[in-house]
This record gives structure tokens, C-alpha cells and sequence, in this order.
């Protein structure tokens, strides 16, 4: 049963949303220095790289990662492709693309594509979901959203009003994946995210895989 790591790895060249922590990773003990063992000290924001939003990220008094769900964040799930043309998934789109029925669906579009390139850096004209189609999802019952890319929703959006219409309705929001190597389909998605617990846990990393069904 294949295997598919569709988590963009935490380094210190990785690109991060703009006004965001950057990635430090460093040595805090280390064996060339003398010390008896290797220990790597991590600064990074809890929406590095491949991540999952609470609905604390958006919603003041709401739950935090640790509240969420494992059988939303494990089950089957639909990777569906978007066209490299396509800057932003419409309600048509939804329509047309995601089955009635399904309770997790991952966008593969062309973000994907960012994460390898030799010189990486944040991209603003990413695809995004746009509002009348996170509205649609809910409508039909999604559990979990998933993107490519380090936000669901347009660059420099004011008022936030996809990840709203998500979050508001208990939908998992799952951001930074990379999905270049898998194929549109069905999967078992397995989604962990650190298991944060504190009065903040807005979100946090994950590592995420996909297995073929």
C-alpha cells in the first residue's frame, strides 16, 4: 500500500507568511562542541510550512488545536486537481469537481509546484478558495479543507471571510501541503498536528500522508 508524504519539510530557507516568524533551527548541544549529546533548538510559528488552522486562528474563544477532532483529521479524503490556469476555485468549480458526500477534500493546483523550486520564496498570487465556494463546502457537509499553499484564502484578504465561512462551521482548515506527487483520487488521510496545550493553539504543524485506498 503505497505511502505518500505530502508534508513540505520545516528548514531554514523555507518561506513563511509575510510578518510571520521566520524558521531557526539551530544547535543548542552539540557533539563536535564537546557536549555529550546533539540537540537542535526549533523557533518557528505554529503556521510553518504544512500546518492545520483551529478555529481559534480566527474566532476569539474558540476551539484550539487540541480540540480537534482525530476522525476529522484521519479518514478518507479526495485529492482533487485544479488547473494550472485557475487562480481561484470558484463555486462552479465545486460544483462541477467535488462529489456530494465527501467529508475531506485537498486542492492540488499549481502551488504545489512552488515548493521545489531552487530558490525558494512566498509567492502572493497563489490559487485560493474563494468565499461562495468555502460556502458551498460547508453546504454540503466538509469536514476538513485542504491547500497547497501556506493560506486557503486570497493574499491580503481584509476580512478573512473564507477562513471564516470555515471555521465558523467546524471545518478543519489544512495549509502548506504538497501534492505534487500524488495523483487526483481517493486516499486515507492521516493529518496529526502537534498537540499544542496552552491558552494559545490557533494551529499547528502537522505531518501529513496520504495512502492509497
Amino acid at each position: 500500500m503505497p505511502i505518500y508524504d505530502v508534508t513540505v519539510p520545516i528548514f531554514n530557507e523555507l518561506p513563511t507568511w509575510p510578518g510571520d516568524p521566520a524558521v531557526a533551527i539551530s544547535d543548542w548541544r552539540s557533539l563536535p562542541a564537546g557536549d555529550g549529546v546533539n540537540v537542535s533548538m526549533l523557533s518557528f510559528g505554529a503556521h510553518t510550512t504544512t500546518h492545520v488552522d483551529a478555529p481559534a486562528h480566527f474566532i476569539n474563544g474558540a476551539r484550539k488545536v487540541e480540540a480537534l477532532d482525530l476522525d476529522v483529521l484521519i479518514g478518507e479524503a479526495e485529492v482533487v486537481a485544479v488547473p494550472e490556469d485557475c487562480r481561484a476555485i470558484d463555486e462552479a468549480f465545486v460544483l462541477a469537481h467535488c462529489a456530494p458526500g465527501a467529508q475531506r477534500i485537498l486542492f492540488k493546483t499549481r502551488n504545489s509546484a512552488f515548493w521545489s523550486e531552487p530558490n525558494l520564496h512566498f509567492h502572493e498570487d497563489f490559487t485560493y478558495l474563494d468565499l461562495n465556494a468555502a460556502e458551498k463546502l460547508v453546504e454540503r457537509g466538509m469536514r476538513l479543507v485542504g491547500i497547497d499553499y501556506l493560506s486557503i484564502e486570497k493574499f491580503a484578504s481584509a476580512k478573512h471571510e473564507t477562513h471564516l465561512a470555515l471555521l465558523s462551521h467546524g471545518v478543519v482548515i489544512l495549509e502548506g501541503l504538497n501534492l505534487s506527487e500524488v495523483s487526483a483520487g481517493k486516499y486515507e488521510l492521516i493529518c496529526l498536528p502537534l498537540r499544542l496545550r496552552s491558552n494559545l493553539g490557533d494551529g499547528a504543524p502537522a505531518r501529513v500522508v496520504l495512502r492509497t485506498t
